[in-house]
């Protein structure tokens, strides 16, 4: 099962690349034995840098199953999640991932995540994006609104 899975996400991929939306990437979300999500890579299509086939995947997957908690979901992808993707799953709740493709493949082909990975690495005063912080004292906190809400027993 988990091949027919893996293939599907790579014929995914393949296609995407033949029909010039987006690069070498694809991705299913399967639940229970079921697909639940699919994704491709959508980044030049959508103009949108996350628009990755993990996320795309993901998202689907939250809209049709109606939640953002996909604990007990698998990943199947054409290739190893990038950072963003990686920490798309952990919010998720996506413990599991299958993929065909290392990120040396990809890293040979220019999608190369090195630099974000050395960045995460490193404390926030020397990463290559600036982090400010101003004085909460003139904004409403929206942290202790939500303390209060209803629905704070629900965690992300």
């Amino acid at each position: 099962m988990q091949y027919a899975f893996l293939k599907y996400a790579v014929d995914l991929a393949y296609q995407n690349v033949q029909s010039c939306r987006g690069g070498p990437f694809g991705a299913v979300v399967v639940k229970d034995g079921c697909v639940v999500g699919i994704g491709v890579n959508n980044v030049v299509a959508h103009h949108d840098p996350t628009a990755h086939a993990e996320v795309q995947a993901i998202r689907d997957a939250g809209r049709r199953l109606c939640t953002f908690n996909l604990e007990g979901a698998e990943m199947y992808s054409s290739s190893e999640p990038c950072p963003m993707c990686l920490s798309a799953l952990y919010w998720s709740n996506i413990n599991v991932v299958h993929y065909v493709y290392p990120m040396e493949i990809a890293k040979s082909c220019d999608f190369d995540d090195t630099y974000i990975y050395e960045q995460l690495c490193l404390p926030a005063a020397q990463r290559d994006v600036k982090m400010i912080r101003y004085d909460d004292q003139y904004f409403s906190n929206p942290f202790e609104l939500w303390i209060q809400h209803p629905t704070y027993h629900v965690h992300y």
